[in-house]
């Protein structure tokens, strides 16, 4: 499934990108993908939370792959 996610800022941060794309229910269901390390970056695992997301990246997890615009 892919889902595309637009932001009118420069970036978004990984956990508050997953609620958005509703890949999470919650800030913590977000934060325990990240740290498990269920989520990916432009295909590399990224257990940042907080890791800061622009336009044109690329976020797995699972079968969900999100772009962000």
């Amino acid at each position: 499934m892919t889902r595309t996610v637009e932001i009118s800022t420069e970036f978004i941060r990984l956990d508050a990108l997953l609620k958005k794309a509703c890949a999470a229910e919650t800030g913590g269901e977000a934060k325990q993908h990240v740290l498990r390390g269920d989520v990916r970056v432009d295909g590399e695992v990224c257990t940042q939370r907080g890791r800061k997301i622009r336009p044109g990246m690329t976020v797995t997890i699972g079968d969900t792959e999100i772009t962000v615009k």
